[in-house]
């Protein structure tokens, strides 16, 4: 079952070495995931699950130990998701698990296996809740690490223009994160999303699955909108 969870947003500019000059700016979001992933570690999980958006449908599965890399962004940085178990292979971290995998190295995680699963823009709800369900009935103590933006519209220089849907919808995303509302998340306008550019839409709604019956408390650690984007922080336990 499902005993704790992390959500975090996803953007490479969270890796300090990405974002250069302008790191700074992301400190505050920074520390709120170390905090978050804090409480992942504080309940002792049999199995760290890390899902993130990835471009296509999905479900994209990503074992432990699957590299990933930031040249796509001018820097030599490499990662790994969880420890380096077996050969390498081709198969790379997409942008949201790689930062994901960068977090847990930043925060020396060690304390349970990990392994990814991407889910695209266009994975239905219904089938978001049933891979949170398959997730959270794989072992007795299950963690989630949810990587996922809110809104890229919310201002005239975000990536998607401004939009005035954007903060209300980034406002009622950061409400039910907070409060983990599993209902509010499971009913997530899918069609508002998408035109809202949300990258966090199916990923969060996996969360909702797996947290179905659990009775988990969440908490809010961080809320805003830097380039125009919507970037939340919560932790459940």
């Amino acid at each position: 079952m499902l005993v704790a969870a992390a959500v975090c947003p996803c953007p490479p500019l969270l890796v300090p070495e990405v974002a250069l000059g302008a790191a700074p700016e992301l400190d505050a979001a920074r520390a709120a995931c170390a905090d978050a992933l804090g409480a992942l570690a504080a309940a002792r999980p049999g199995r760290l699950v890390v899902v993130g958006p990835v471009d296509g449908a999905g479900p994209e599965v990503y074992p432990e130990g699957t590299a990933g890399s930031f040249r796509g962004f001018g820097v030599d940085l490499d990662v790994r998701l969880g420890a380096a178990v077996g050969p390498d292979t081709e198969q790379r971290l997409p942008y949201a698990l790689a930062v994901a995998a960068w977090l847990l190295e930043r925060t020396g995680w060690s304390d349970a296996p990990v392994e990814g699963l991407g889910v695209g823009e266009s994975y239905p709800p219904g089938l978001c809740a049933r891979t949170g369900r398959e997730i959270a009935a794989r072992d007795e103590r299950v963690a989630l690490l949810v990587m996922g933006d809110a809104s890229a519209c919310r201002t005239l220089k975000a990536p998607g223009y401004l939009d005035e849907r954007a903060a209300p919808f980034d406002a009622e995303v950061a409400r039910a994160l907070g409060a983990a509302d599993v209902a509010a998340l499971s009913t997530l306008d899918t069609g508002l999303a998408y035109e809202l550019k949300v990258s966090g839409r199916a990923p969060w709604q996996v969360l909702a699955g797996a947290a179905d019956g659990a009775d988990l408390g969440g908490s809010l650690l961080y809320e805003d909108a830097p380039y125009g984007v919507g970037y939340v922080v919560a932790a459940w336990s």
